[in-house]
Order: structure tokens, then C-alpha cells, then sequence
């Protein structure tokens, strides 16, 4: 199932819209401070570490090493990367372009 089709679309479109006019890292730190907790932070920003080394192709007893994430989180990640909705990869391909 699609988020874009969850009862709660309309919340995550407030949200989603409220990202979007963040201008600078320190306006998301100050979002993020407030909007989410410690640990909720610490686990997106652990998945978003996660796929950008599998993307490097790193193998799973090093990003487990690295990052401290379990194999299922890792899998689940790398399962995203492969079948899910190209997040990951749209925001991966923005953030290290490959040179040309």
C-alpha cells in the first residue's frame, strides 16, 4: 500500500508541504528538533546512511558494523532501493551525483 493513499494523506500532505519551505540545514534542524524525537531522528537518519552504502555496494556485516543497524533494517532498505517508490534513489543520486 501507498502512503498517497492512506487515511492520513491529508497530514502528510501538511507535512510534506511544510518541508518543502524549510530553506537552510538549520531551519531542518530547528523543524526537526521540535517535530520528532531524538531516536525517531536517529533511525531516519540511520536508514538514509544504510543506503547510501549499499548503494556503494558495501556488504551487509559492514553497514551493520558502521551504522549499528540491524540486518533487518538493512534488508528492508536495500528492499526499497530495489522495489519500492525510487525515494531513496531520487534523494542518493541528488545528494552524490556521479561524475560525468
Amino acid at each position: 500500500m501507498s502512503i498517497k493513499n492512506t487515511d492520513f494523506k491529508e497530514e502528510l500532505d501538511i507535512l510534506f508541504k511544510a518541508i518543502l519551505k524549510l530553506e537552510n540545514e538549520d531551519e531542518c534542524y530547528k523543524f526537526f528538533e521540535d517535530i520528532a524525537t531524538i531516536n525517531e531522528l536517529k533511525s531516519l537518519a540511520q536508514r538514509m546512511q544504510v543506503a547510501k552504502m549499499l548503494k556503494e555496494k558495501k556488504v551487509y556485516t559492514e553497514i551493520a558494523e558502521v551504522t549499528g543497524a540491524s540486518t533487518a533494517t538493512i534488508s528492508r532498505v536495500n528492499k526499497c532501493l530495489n522495489y519500492g517508490e525510487e525515494g531513496y534513489n531520487l534523494v542518493l543520486d541528488r545528494l552524490y551525483p556521479k561524475s560525468k
